[in-house]
């Protein structure tokens, strides 16, 4: 039977979303305070306005239910999925002020890819931004990586109204530790220690390479940022090529890998349990995956005769199948060369490598690892089932964090993600063809989108057609929320619309 949204269920859903409203008020704070201490008050005003939006949206939504109210499993549902839509739309009233995107859709696709950690960009003239708006763009891809129920837990913000239903809503199954209150400030505290090691290491390097050093201190806080929260946004124009640094592009895919591994995974290696960290599944299968892809990628790239200089081939070829895996989506082939240069049959790699994604539980999107290898654990056994003899019985089993056994259940789960996943990526590829790009950029372009990795293929920029921004934004949304939660909570609200009907006297 299908659940429906009561009205008491639409207070309590927009109480707690006015809570994470307010939290985002909260969080303009930082770069607020940035444009105060760098002296840009015009962006120090646009900040104050966005503040002062939020601060009265929030309030006025907490008045929604004011009573104490315990969330269901159904109500975290919405409160999830609609808190990126208005998260989106209170980050974007800065960047709409800022005089960078040229309307206020411009700016809200600017913060939907923020939040969600995709980091495709329609700004203009970035290279000129402001470091207060700069700041924000980093911050949302700060939250958003991390998960913004995930901080608003960490914090106490629903105080103990909540259980592991909201937690689970964002996309997390598993627990580093058995309290949910202690796995999400587990989460944010290994984020803050990455995030600072970063900013040390990326402020060095940017101070080897010429830069000044407040430009260096921000600039290594931003790739900090982007690249252990799988962004992949910069704060230039020629993305990752800007700094021409062989050591930063190191360090940044290196934080971009650790950012994919699943955070119940970190916490195994932070309790000393190494071996089994090797023998988890997703880690067997990213190291496969990559082996094969990375190879093929360079072939492909040696096959089309892109880069004369080897060393730089090799380079940019196992920087690119990483970025990604990873999400982060940093492009060291510009999306010139991906037309023009690279062949077709290296940018399906790509492709592929886009849509499988990081591990569960991470920073990074698309189907995800784990789910691939598992599926791939089902068919060995349906092979072996095969071969085996009528009366032999096989119990199929799986390591990941401890032994589990392959149920028909998870396997199911796993098999109607890939497929709602799979239907997305043509259906975007079909409208954006359908608007006159070629077969290979639209399936690049779509492909990216949907799995929240930003790399384009030259399709985004601000003039595309605004059917295709919408579009866009709403794989952006749907990527990050999941694809089966999004249509769970779809079908949750359209059935609420629904009369009941009555049989004698009583409704049902």
């Amino acid at each position: 039977m299908w659940q429906k949204f009561t009205f008491r269920d639409l207070r309590v859903i927009v109480k707690f979303l006015g809570v994470l409203v307010t939290f985002s008020a909260g969080a303009m704070c930082v770069p607020l305070v940035v444009a105060l201490a760098m002296r840009e008050w015009s962006s120090a005003a646009h900040y104050i306005v966005g503040i002062g939006v939020a601060l009265c949206m929030g309030s006025l939504m907490r008045l929604a239910h004011v009573k104490k109210a315990k969330l269901t499993t159904q109500q975290a549902l919405a409160v999830t999925g609609f808190a990126w839509l208005l998260l989106a739309v209170t980050g974007s009233v800065p960047l709409a002020l800022s005089g960078h995107f040229g309307n206020y859709l411009d700016a809200f696709f600017e913060s939907m890819s923020s939040w969600t950690t995709t980091g495709a960009s329609l700004a203009q003239d970035v290279d000129h931004m402001s470091f207060a708006d700069n700041t924000w763009r980093f911050t949302m891809q700060c939250i958003g990586g991390q998960g913004v129920v995930v901080i608003a837990l960490s914090l106490g913000l629903f105080g103990r109204a909540v259980d592991s239903s909201l937690y689970e809503s964002e996309g997390r199954s598993e627990h580093v530790i058995p309290n949910i209150m202690q796995t999400t400030r587990f989460i944010v505290k290994l984020s803050a220690v990455v995030g600072v090691a970063g900013l040390i290491v990326f402020t060095i390097l940017c101070l080897a390479i010429g830069m000044e050093p407040v430009r260096a201190f921000f600039n290594g806080l931003w790739l900090s940022v982007a690249s252990f929260n799988t962004g992949g946004m910069t704060s230039m124009s020629p993305g990752i090529n800007y700094y021409h640094s062989l050591a930063i592009e190191l360090v940044v895919i290196l934080l971009a890998m650790y950012g994919s591994i699943n955070f119940t995974l970190h916490g195994e290696i932070w309790k000393g349990h190494i071996v089994p960290f090797f023998q988890d599944i997703e880690v067997k299968t990213s190291v496969v995956w990559l082996t094969v892809a990375t190879a093929a990628f360079v072939a492909a790239l040696c096959a089309a005769g892109a880069y004369a200089d080897y060393p730089t081939l090799v380079r940019r070829g196992i920087f690119t199948i990483l970025a990604a895996f990873t999400s982060s989506g940093f492009q060291t082939i510009s999306p010139n060369q991906l037309t023009t240069v690279v062949s077709s049959g290296a940018l399906i790699i790509i492709v592929f490598v886009m849509i499988i994604g990081g591990s569960a539980g991470s920073t990074s999107g698309g189907i995800k690892i784990l789910r691939v290898g598992v599926l791939g654990k089902e068919v060995i056994a349906y092979i072996k089932d095969l071969l085996a003899p009528p009366s032999a019985r096989q119990v199929v089993t799986y390591y990941h964090v401890g032994r589990r056994p392959l149920a028909y259940s998870l396997v199911r789960a796993n098999l109607a993600v890939f497929v709602l996943y799979v239907g997305a990526f043509l259906i975007t590829t079909i409208v954006t063809v359908a608007y006159g790009y070629d077969a290979m950029p639209s399936i690049f372009e779509s492909v990216s989108m949907v799995s929240n990795i930003g790399m384009t293929a030259g399709i985004i920029e601000p003039d595309m057609p605004v059917v295709l921004k919408f579009v866009y934004m709403f794989d952006m949304w749907a990527g990050r929320l999941e694809w089966v939660t999004l249509i769970a909570l779809a079908v949750s609200v359209i059935m609420s619309f629904k009369p009941r009907k009555k049989v004698k006297g009583h409704v049902y």
